[in-house]
């Protein structure tokens, strides 16, 4: 089982790309984020055309999440229970999968966009209802898979200059104990499951030739309970999408499972 997780950044603009990319890479899912369209303009019938389910949460101009699976979902929540909150951010759905149902949730982290910003104080805020509501969902599916734009680099090694970001946002100290708030419900990042290269990015800035220099950042992350990490045997970043004409500033995260 492929599951696989790519913030898009407008799926207007980068349909052609998302549908060339799983025409190459036919995953058994795969989690979008920053749709920025709203529900009604969400391109079911491409998705179709390639054999695709797919469950989607809209947001005109910004957010929005979908998950495309091979099988049907079900069970599906949208939006963490119990927090009020008009951002569309967050969809699980239970798909089908030897040896047991997976749940997968798409989930686009705010990115708090300053340290003294109200956006921050909501992000962290987003972070512990995640949490909480991890907690009670883990314990209904032990076969769980998270997979988004967290908008943390877990650590130094996440990022290409760390002295240059000291007092950003997606670095900071408590982002970085949010996310390891997430592991501690064991959860397992399973990227760090594997030796990787170094300056192992999957965010560039558009400016300043960032890209081409790799002055990235891993904010985008694929962490799975313990019954699915125990079964992970890759998990890659695809950088090529970000070499296309007019691309995402973010690039696809794949782990493989091998379940049974």
């Amino acid at each position: 089982m492929k599951l696989a997780t790519w913030n898009i950044n407008s799926l207007k603009v980068r349909l052609p790309q998302v549908l060339d990319w799983l025409a190459a890479n036919p995953v058994d899912a795969l989690c979008l984020q920053e749709l920025k369209l709203a529900d009604d303009k969400f391109p079911l019938d491409e998705f179709t055309r390639m054999g695709y389910h797919a469950v989607w949460a809209g947001q005109k101009t910004y957010n929005g999440v979908a998950i495309l699976s091979r099988e049907p979902g079900s069970a599906m929540v949208r939006n963490i229970p119990g927090m009020d909150d008009p951002q569309q951010r967050l969809l699980a759905v239970t798909l089908p999968a030897p040896g047991g149902d997976v749940r997968v949730i798409c989930a686009y982290c705010p990115n708090g966009q300053s340290l003294d910003s109200d956006k921050y104080v909501y992000k962290l805020d987003w972070f512990r209802q995640l949490r909480d509501w991890l907690a009670e969902e883990l314990k209904a599916y032990p076969r769980l898979a998270l997979l988004g734009d967290y908008n943390v680099a877990p650590a130094d090694e996440d990022v290409h200059n760390p002295a240059k970001w000291v007092g950003q946002v997606l670095v900071s100290e408590p982002e970085r104990a949010a996310f390891r708030a997430l592991l501690d419900l064991g959860l397992t990042d399973s990227f760090r499951q594997f030796d990787q290269p170094e300056k192992s990015f999957s965010w560039w800035d558009y400016r300043q030739f960032a890209f081409r220099r790799n002055a990235g950042l891993r904010i985008d992350h694929i962490l799975l309970s313990e019954p699915l990490a125990q079964r992970c045997v890759a998990c890659v970043i695809d950088k090529a999408p970000r070499s296309n004409e007019q691309p995402s500033d973010h690039t696809p995260v794949v782990a493989t499972l091998e379940l049974g």
